[in-house]
């Protein structure tokens, strides 16, 4: 068997942030494991190959989109349960939580590739080159799905006055 201590090393190292970008790509703690888990796995069967590379981060952050966007192609990804949830009061401590998923919720709405830039962007601090290379598509591409994804954040999560009354308060 092949000496494989350099790919656990970059693993330990990264699986955090990997697992963390997974969620905020997926929005489910468990699909997150499962992208994250796959990106690894193929991560491993080519790491003779990809450990030569000269930005190994940038190659993962690639897998672990595409895998993400494979996973997402799947029938069964398309199916949601509903189920009717019980009424619960909510505390003061619990605002945060209740901020988070409704960001989480806007961040959900968006299309996967407008997800995908401001994931990469704004979350992974990459640059517009960066993320171009990680979407493979050209920088102007970047910049307008990212204005057009933080357009549409803004609006859902900025109420619009409804009337000239309300807009001069």
């Amino acid at each position: 068997m092949p000496d494989d201590s350099d790919f656990r090393e970059y693993v330990t190292g990264r699986l955090d942030q990997l697992r963390r970008t997974a969620y905020l790509l997926c929005g489910d703690w468990h699909a997150a494991d499962d992208v994250t888990s796959t990106a690894v796995m193929k991560l491993m069967r080519h790491w003779r190959r990809i450990r030569e590379l000269e930005n190994i981060d940038s190659y993962v952050r690639q897998v672990l989109l595409r895998t993400w966007l494979d996973e997402r192609r799947r029938p069964w990804r398309r199916e949601w349960a509903t189920a009717v949830l019980p009424v619960r009061a909510v505390a003061a401590a619990d605002r945060v939580v209740d901020e988070r998923l409704a960001i989480m919720g806007h961040l959900a709405a968006l299309p996967a590739r407008r997800r995908a830039v401001i994931v990469l962007r704004f979350y992974d601090d990459l640059s517009v080159e960066e993320t171009a290379a990680v979407l493979g598509c050209s920088t102007g591409t970047v910049k307008s799905q990212t204005s057009r994804a933080l357009d549409t954040l803004r609006a859902a999560l900025v109420p619009v006055p409804e009337t000239a009354e309300e807009a001069a308060r």
